[in-house]
């Protein structure tokens, strides 16, 4: 693992958290993106070499909206970036962590991502998440 990439934390409205989540960091959010795949809308923020990202469901029915109901808005995963994606997900379930997805799936901010299941993380759910490289 590189660094910690992010914070991601469920928040019910994104409209009330932006302006709350830019007074307390003193940072402006510098980019709001729908995910489509994962139901969720999120907005990002930087505080020195982490970033913060809000993540608001889109349906009523998605991962986030049953997470906030089942324990209330907080703090969602932790993220770490990871130079292989692929290695590192076939590393983890070597040591015997459990794996979300299969395969790495498009995330936010250009990122391929995979989640480890929280039973094998001591309840932490943890992304995994590699910068997408542009093919020329």
């Amino acid at each position: 693992m590189l660094k910690l990439e992010h914070i991601g934390i469920a928040v019910k409205d994104l409209t009330a958290s932006v302006p709350l989540f830019e007074k307390l960091l003193n940072s402006l959010c510098y980019k709001t993106e729908s995910v489509e795949t994962e139901q969720v809308n999120t907005a990002f923020f930087k505080t020195g070499d982490t970033k913060i990202e809000l993540l608001e469901s889109s349906n009523t029915n998605g991962v986030i909206a049953k997470y906030i109901e089942k324990k209330g808005e907080g703090i969602h995963h932790i993220a770490f970036e990871v130079a292989d994606i692929e290695a590192e997900m076939a590393r983890l379930q070597t040591e015997g962590f459990v794996l979300l997805n299969e395969k790495p799936k498009q995330g936010a901010d250009n990122k391929l991502v995979c989640f480890l299941h929280p039973k094998t993380t001591n309840g932490v759910l943890v992304e995994l998440c590699q910068e997408m490289r542009v093919e020329i």
